[in-house]
């Protein structure tokens, strides 16, 4: 499976998301921009409130935007109606959270191939998956017979099986332990090397960040900032990255005043 299709997986321009607080409106996202290449990992950092989770869903079409564009693949998503949104998100996005969202009563099997029944190719593409994400021999279980690192891992083949154009990822080790959650990293690590995917995830957690090739940092709806990472899988240089980001706005607010 190969995503290379010469369109730009990911472009998002200017967008604004706003929610009602009482008798107000919060601007949750305040004119974020970013664009994604083909086989590029990105990872969203940002505290809590930042609008990362926010960003995430409004590019997978989950949240509506007030403003601005949002095009996957090369097709902007706001202009689809729900049912061409539900369509277009099945075979172009592949969305893969914490909470696994397996179904409790499906096999490992059927949870990946859920997505995409009926389409052409399935079962080898299916087979294909259980090997590639070492589940071949846990295919026929159900999700509350597996570990949390087998169930993110069928969380992964169902985000795969229609061969999206890019990977959202909302907190993907939230429910994983360090070990699990390092294997996770390395798999996207390696969809991006090996079969060009493109993959998006959002994460307050450096171990998770330094795998990706740039960081992109959010404050208060806002991209601020971006670093790349330069391959060193290095917690601590992400960590001062981050900070780094933060300090150049704040020092050009204390400017202003």
């Amino acid at each position: 499976m190969n995503a290379t299709n010469g369109k730009v997986p990911l472009l998002v321009q200017a967008v604004v998301k706003r929610f009602r607080q009482g008798n107000a409106y919060i601007n949750a996202l305040n004119g974020v921009n970013l664009s994604a290449s083909t086989g590029e990992f990105i990872a969203i950092m940002g505290a809590s409130g930042s609008g990362k989770s926010t960003l995430l869903h409004s590019i997978s079409g989950l949240t509506s935007i007030d403003s601005g564009h949002v095009l996957i693949d090369g097709v902007e998503i706001s202009g689809l109606s729900d049912s061409e949104l539900t369509r277009f998100r099945s075979r172009h996005i592949g969305l893969i959270f914490q909470a696994f969202n397996l179904i409790p009563v499906l096999t490992a099997e059927d949870n990946i191939r859920l997505p995409a029944v009926g389409s052409s190719g399935l079962d080898a593409r299916v087979d294909a998956l259980l090997d590639r994400l070492d589940l071949r021999s846990r295919r026929l279980h159900k999700p509350d017979a597996l570990s949390g690192g087998e169930q993110q891992r069928v969380a992964i083949g169902r985000a795969l099986v229609a061969d999206p154009a890019i990977l959202l990822a909302d907190e993907p080790t939230g429910s994983l332990d360090s070990g699990s959650s390092q294997e996770f990293c390395k798999l996207m690590r390696d969809l991006c090397n090996e079969q060009h995917r493109t993959v998006v995830v959002v994460t307050h957690e450096p171990t998770v960040a330094m795998w990706a090739d740039r960081v992109v940092v959010l404050q208060d709806g806002v991209d601020v900032g971006s670093f790349a990472t330069d391959g060193l899988h290095d917690p601590q240089t992400i960590s001062s990255g981050y900070q780094n980001v933060l300090r150049g706005i704040s020092k050009e607010a204390a400017k202003c005043h």
